[in-house]
């Protein structure tokens, strides 16, 4: 008999630091939890890490390292890991990347996990990076040590994957085949939300667009008929999406800046370039919009003279939760706690350890190169909520200041327990497996439209 609890969080009220309420598992009942022998451990183990934990976090925090070029944070994490016992890889693949591995008993399947470490120009890290890499941490060393108390044969393969802004880095390691062998892969992120809530929402697939427009310079008062603007080109394309934002979906994203080269005010400019992103819910839908976007480029050179060079960097996908579509508003935990999929084993944790569970929050309405990693293999990246200010979410200063609050730590740890106890459900259930597998070629289809 379902009970009053709802299943979701209250997708209305944001968590302010304000607020000293403490998050509570909205459905607490351990007889719907798969193994909580297990779970106890991974939990257990995590308390043990928590101070080391806190202080990898602020650490990584305090020393914010754009993509690529993350080597303090490579460092001490890499070395982290070999502190605790992994077989460690550094400058794996790319030059601050790193893998992390662990094997117990005979075969078994193996768990992929990940953890980022690049911060954002000039705000540091206002996308709480130092989180998601304590995250993917927290998750391993807790799943080897469920693995050597219950003696769960399987792998652990840990990436830390540079440049996720901007960069592409899982895209460079996906291609290098850094993720080969890997039965799932997890990690998570942080963003505003309900307190205590989980969220497996999706996000936007982006493109990355730089055009570059060349033009002729000439005196702009003098001689200003002898010169090919080439910032005018820009300024064009620019108003050229504007005017077509009115016919995209509300859902859909174009934005981007102008950038210029030896520019004065009395010289007519013969270069400007134009970086520009599109997103849109699904990577089928962003082709057919990057298809729209095109020709503004292409209409603004002919419109000024210019010679125009459009360059298509890649796309990151959608994220392609392995789930089918967690458990809805209303339905009672009961009766599909035996049949879950792998997002609806985290919100069951969750559901009964920690939190809420929402689908609308999280990072629905950014991006990430991880959602390349779902459309390759079954794979699961919940979002989890930190307190933060009115204004200040993903991408400001200010939630640069609130990834390093312990409310914010808690928070990052409490969704790394579920992931480890998920993952340990995929090692231990060859049945929970097997739905998994087929929940993931369910989705194939959609995932194939181009």
């Amino acid at each position: 008999m379902c009970g009053s609890n709802k299943t979701t969080a209250n997708t209305g009220e944001v968590w302010r630091p304000d607020n000293e309420a403490v998050p509570a598992p909205a459905n607490p009942d351990e007889t719907k939890l798969f193994r909580p022998d297990v779970l106890k451990t991974v939990e257990a183990k995590i308390k043990e890490l928590d101070s080391e934990l806190r202080a990898l976090s602020l650490e990584i925090h305090a020393n914010p390292e754009l993509g690529y070029e993350e080597h303090h944070t490579h460092d001490v994490q890499s070395d982290f890991m070999v502190k605790h016992g992994f077989e460690v890889k550094k400058h794996h693949v790319l030059e601050t990347a790193w893998e992390a591995t662990f094997s117990h008993g005979t075969g078994g399947r193996v768990i992929g996990i990940n953890s980022e470490m690049d911060a954002l120009k000039g705000i540091g890290h206002a996308c709480g990076h130092n989180l998601i890499g304590i995250s993917g941490i927290a998750v391993a060393i807790a799943l080897r040590a469920a693995m050597e108390q219950h003696d769960i044969p399987g792998k652990i393969i840990l990436l830390g994957t540079p440049a996720e802004e901007g960069g592409s880095g899982k895209i460079a390691l996906l291609d290098r085949a850094a993720y080969k062998g890997m039965d799932i892969c997890v990690m998570c992120h942080p963003a505003p939300g309900p307190i205590g809530s989980v969220s497996l929402s999706s996000c936007l697939a982006l493109e990355r667009i730089d055009v570059e427009y060349s033009g002729h310079t000439a005196h702009a008062a003098l001689s200003p008929w002898e010169g090919t603007n080439a910032l005018d080109a820009a300024v064009l394309a620019y108003n050229n999406i504007s005017a077509l934002r009115q016919q995209l979906k509300p859902t859909h994203r174009v934005h981007g800046i102008i950038e210029g080269k030896d520019w004065a005010p009395n010289i007519i400019p013969d270069y400007s370039k134009f970086s520009c992103y599109v997103r849109a819910p699904t990577r089928a839908e962003l082709v057919g919009s990057v298809k729209r976007v095109l020709p503004c480029f292409e209409a603004a050179a002919t419109a000024t003279g210019c010679q125009v060079t459009i360059t298509q960097k890649g796309a990151t996908y959608d994220l392609r939760q392995n789930k089918a579509l967690g458990i809805p508003i209303g339905l009672c935990v009961d009766s599909v706690a035996n049949d879950l999929h792998l997002g609806d084993e985290v919100a069951n944790i969750v559901l009964n350890r920690y939190g809420a569970i929402d689908y609308v929050w999280g990072i629905a309405s950014a991006s990430t190169d991880f959602g390349n990693i779902t459309y390759a293999l079954p794979s699961l990246h919940p979002g989890f909520a930190i307190p933060s200010v009115l204004n200040g979410g993903n991408h400001t200063r200010a939630f640069a200041e609130a990834a390093a609050t312990d409310k914010a730590h808690y928070a990052c740890l409490d969704v790394s327990k579920a992931l480890a106890g998920t993952a340990a459900r995929v090692l231990l259930d060859d049945a929970f497996f097997a739905e998994v597998k087929r929940t993931f070629e369910e989705d194939r289809l959609i995932r194939e439209i181009v």
